[in-house]
């Protein structure tokens, strides 16, 4: 893949690494997205003592160190080798042991099935082909994937066709996509894959609850939508835990 798209220049960026956490975690919001992301991902995968799980654009580790405090073996991948400097170094300072190498999410460098679960969390909404690293996650999953993405029809379509202008215009912004349902659907079907279960997190925007910065707002707010339908009908991001099919 070509290194002029956004999603490799940008977290290339040294500075950007160093902040990245801060930009994605800090405050009331970051908090809650972060604990909620752990109790997620730990629901989805159940017990992992000793499995074998590779984490598939892990920036700067959270979920990997997440993932290797539960007792997984855990292998992060990330094209960004600043990103992984980050990474490293926190898990030394937690005392974690987990390993991280470079590598590209369209092409992983590991045998088919040679993990018991891929995770990758905000990356297909970057990455140039997410039907291909779609691909690639299940491919290297023995059992389960689990992954994200904003859903097409919520809040953060706008959000997402507003930056898309932006980049356009030739402003340095993250130009992420939205995908819909059906298409997620059908790739997994492609691989040989079946979606099990859907957590759905918002139903305003996250860039909404961060600018407000109130985590008694946003859960009263956000559990109202949710009691009249709102949330199952267009939150987002979606994180999706899908198994392999049985042949």
């Amino acid at each position: 893949m070509s290194d002029e798209h956004y999603s490799y220049r940008l977290y290339a960026d040294p500075a950007m690494a160093d902040r990245f956490d801060a930009m994605r975690f800090s405050g009331p919001i970051g908090t809650l997205l972060a604990e909620s992301q752990d109790r997620v991902i730990a629901s989805f995968l159940g017990p992992l003592e000793g499995r074998a799980v590779l984490d598939v654009g892990t920036g700067t580790g959270r979920a990997a160190i997440g993932l290797a405090r539960r007792g997984a073996r855990v292998t992060g991948v990330d094209a960004s080798a600043e990103m992984l400097r980050v990474a490293e170094s926190r898990a030394a300072e937690a005392g974690i042991d987990a390993a991280f190498q470079v590598g590209d999410a369209h092409r992983l460098a590991f045998a088919d099935r040679a993990f018991h679960a891929a995770v990758s969390l905000r990356v297909l909404m970057h990455t140039p082909d997410w039907r291909q690293c779609l691909s690639e996650l299940c491919r290297v999953a023995d059992e389960r994937v689990v992954f994200d993405y904003p859903a097409a029809f919520s809040a953060a379509a706008l959000q997402a066709f507003s930056r898309r202008l932006a980049a356009a215009a030739g402003r340095p912004v993250e130009a992420y996509r939205v995908l819909r349902s059906s298409a997620v659907t059908r790739a997994l079907a492609d691989a040989g894959f079946r979606i099990e279960r859907v957590h759905r997190q918002f139903v305003l925007p996250i860039a909404l609850h961060k600018a407000l910065g109130s985590r008694a707002f946003t859960v009263a707010v956000e559990k109202a939508l949710a009691a009249v339908g709102l949330l199952r009908l267009m939150g987002s991001p979606v994180t999706v835990v899908a198994v392999r099919c049985a042949r």
